[in-house]
């Protein structure tokens, strides 16, 4: 009776320290490849923004993603003109941060073809939305003082 008990009590840590089953079904969702349909602002006005130290709005509109949740690996292919095109690695993780309304942290982490940090540096957004086909990352930024919300919104590519 006490080894199971044990093996009760065992099982039950093991289980609350792995991934949230949100979490999980989160990374079922967003295998696969997306495409990055445009970046909006709530706020209007122009902007200049460069997004994970990289590239601009333009050029990162239009391009192709794929996510690889088994090893949390994925990169994005920028082709637009007057680009710096080609692909870029990154790995990825999601956090979840309110298991209540399901709200998710997403940090991107860029890196070199064998998955190496390029310099540590990650970028954290909010994984407002995910269904079967649609994705939407929201993040906050502050310009001349007033706060401004980009929404980068994907659609999942059938392969």
């Amino acid at each position: 009776m006490k080894k199971i008990i044990l093996f009760l009590v065992v099982m039950g840590m093991l289980n609350s320290c792995g991934t949230s089953k949100t979490v999980r079904t989160s990374k079922k969702i967003i295998k696969g490849a997306w495409v990055l349909n445009d970046i909006t602002f709530d706020n209007y006005g122009t902007f200049r923004i460069t997004f994970f130290d990289d590239v601009t709005k333009t050029c990162l509109e239009g391009s192709n993603w794929k996510f690889i949740p088994n090893n949390n690996t994925g990169k994005y292919i920028i082709t637009g003109d007057n680009c710096v095109t080609g692909a870029r690695n990154f790995i990825f993780i999601i956090d979840e941060i309110d298991p209540e309304t399901g709200l998710y942290d997403f940090l991107i982490k860029p890196t070199d073809a064998k998955e190496k940090s390029l310099d540590n540096t990650g970028f954290r957004l909010g994984l407002s939305h995910l269904s079967d086909t649609e994705m939407k990352w929201q993040q906050k930024a502050s310009i001349d003082g007033k706060t401004i919300t980009m929404n980068l919104n994907f659609s999942k590519i059938n392969e």
